[in-house]
């Protein structure tokens, strides 16, 4: 029964990615479709008001026009958040936030992240919630959807990059802001609150006095996934049964935060006028998920031999951490695709996963390009394939070339600079941690399940996805500035490197494809793309993983 849940969701997502990939191939047309007079009044509308010229960028244009939005969003955001205690939609009375909390919060959601150290319902006002969370929940992955198809349009030869504001305004009114509509009305008919009244107070049958959080649920609910975002309205995110109240809506938010992930490479294979090329890429990080998605529910079936040696049955398996109306395979499902699709929303705690299936999300955000998150995943995978056709160039003795486009050594300096960047800001900032932090109340668990707790939240933070080993106390300012910190480098230096690579790209001519030329959508690739991934991912992060999972499982059994 468990192998038919995970295999009827799964097929959703291909099934329900395919029409989806269409859509968007359309929506980010360079050229006018039937979409444009369905949504373009609207975005005209909005564009008038905004005074934003629809011309054209290049890929220096295109960067600043991103960096300049998300810095005003950032300073926004942070202001609010700083004096929600004193501004309305307030009922209640929630104090202002910390300094050092408020960055690392504005951070976190600015860049995709949704790292939270703070409890959602009391640390939040509903404005705040409305104004900052939500609002970074559709414009965050708007930006990296609209620099993902930037650089889709590069790679691809395009007439040009587009318009950052153009392809944000998109994101939002013809993906994201309706699909979110239809999402949150589902919630809302499944019992997931949507209202603006204050926290409930009722007694409960002992006569204690009982607060009972609610508030605008389900419009945060919907776009926190389809956004994959992450960030919950409650402390304790999606396994709260007022953000996820059965079985069908937890189907329901794995098939939102998986479906666009899925349906990007995709998208690619459209705007390449090569499907097979597409499809390479969906299968490269399809079979990366299923071979993690099979080691956690493995390891999370066979149980905790600790527990077992002190009577406590592990027939059903680890369900420490994990909520019975969900079960063994839709917690596992759960957690592997919010760390596949970088979203960072959890059904179960990971804290209290078993050392071994810890491994499969710690991995796959240190891959980073296992779907990933709306854009930078499939981003993540295309950079990884340049690397693989720059090696096979190397050994072969050829000028290495991707769908027609020669790769040089201005490309691959960006390219191997983002690659080095990843590992750099989890594993210096791990290592700091490991000697300032460790030993103290912050670490709950000290050892090597503590190491994973420190490697786990930065790893969290530098792939923008936003789960944590919530045994960590992370409300300090050691942690709130690193994090922040991390989560920043992590989303824009690639950001910028990507765009650069794909105006680069964009300004060479395509080279006509010969008999020699080495074909990019056939098995032969997918084995190549697949190697490369997987052996630069082992090189770099095996000694860790090593450390910390491995050795706690050795000290368990």
């Amino acid at each position: 029964m468990d192998f038919l849940q995970i295999s009827v969701v799964l097929f959703l997502v291909v099934v329900l990615a395919i029409p989806l990939a269409q859509y968007l191939a359309a929506v980010y047309s360079l050229e006018t479709t039937r979409q444009d007079r369905m949504f373009g009044w609207l975005e005209r509308g909005i564009f008038k008001i905004s005074g934003i010229k629809t011309f054209d960028m290049n890929w220096k244009q295109y960067a600043q026009a991103l960096l300049l939005s998300n810095l005003v969003m950032f300073v926004i955001s942070y202001m609010i958040v700083r004096l929600q205690g004193v501004l309305p939609g307030n009922p209640s009375g929630i104090a202002n936030m910390d300094p050092l909390l408020a960055f690392n919060t504005a951070a976190s959601f600015l860049t995709n992240t949704n790292l939270q150290h703070y409890s959602g319902e009391s640390g939040l006002s509903y404005l705040s919630q409305m104004i900052v969370i939500i609002f970074l929940m559709f414009t965050t992955p708007a930006t990296g959807l609209s620099l993902c198809i930037a650089f889709f349009r590069g790679l691809t030869g395009q007439r040009s990059l587009g318009n950052f504001y153009v392809d944000l305004i998109r994101s939002i009114t013809r993906v994201l802001l309706p699909l979110s509509i239809f999402v949150s009305l589902v919630l809302v008919s499944q019992g997931v609150p949507q209202t603006l009244d204050p926290t409930v107070i009722a007694t409960t049958l002992e006569g204690a006095t009982q607060h009972i959080a609610r508030g605008p649920v389900a419009a945060l609910e919907s776009i926190k996934h389809l956004g994959t975002n992450g960030g919950g309205f409650f402390g304790v995110n999606s396994a709260h049964p007022f953000e996820n109240p059965n079985g069908f809506t937890n189907v329901l938010e794995i098939l939102s935060m998986f479906l666009i992930p899925a349906a990007l490479p995709l998208t690619f294979g459209y705007m390449a006028k090569n499907n097979k090329q597409g499809w390479i890429l969906f299968s490269a990080m399809g079979l990366m998920m299923l071979v993690f998605l099979s080691v956690n529910y493995a390891s999370e079936q066979n149980g905790n031999p600790r527990l077992e040696a002190i009577g406590l049955s592990q027939e059903s398996g680890n369900l420490e951490g994990k909520e019975v109306r969900f079960g063994m395979a839709q917690s596992a499902l759960f957690t592997t695709v919010t760390t596949a699709a970088t979203t960072g929303s959890v059904n179960n705690m990971h804290d209290t996963l078993t050392p071994l299936g810890s491994i499969a999300p710690l991995a796959m955000m240190m891959l980073n390009c296992v779907f990933g998150g709306d854009g930078v995943g499939t981003m993540n995978i295309l950079m990884y394939s340049i690397l693989a056709v720059f090696i096979a160039g190397l050994m072969v003795g050829r000028t290495p070339e991707f769908l027609g486009k020669k790769i040089e050594g201005p490309e691959m300096k960006l390219i191997a600079m983002t690659i080095l960047l990843h590992p750099l800001i989890i594993l210096v900032p791990s290592a700091i941690a490991l000697t300032a932090q460790m030993g103290t109340s912050a670490i709950s668990n000290p050892g090597f399940h503590g190491l994973s707790q420190i490697v786990y939240e930065f790893t969290s933070a530098a792939a923008n996805n936003g789960s944590g080993f919530e045994g960590l106390g992370d409300n300090t300012p050691f942690w709130n500035i690193s994090t922040g910190l991390v989560m920043l480098f992590g989303r824009y230096f690639s950001m910028i490197a990507m765009i650069a690579v794909a105006g680069s790209l964009l300004a060479k001519k395509r080279v006509p494809e010969t008999m020699g030329t080495f074909k990019t959508d056939n098995p032969t690739f997918l084995v190549i793309l697949l190697c490369t991934v997987l052996i630069i991912g082992a090189l770099t992060f095996f000694p860790v993983i090593t450390l910390g999972p491995v050795a706690e499982w050795l000290t368990i059994r």
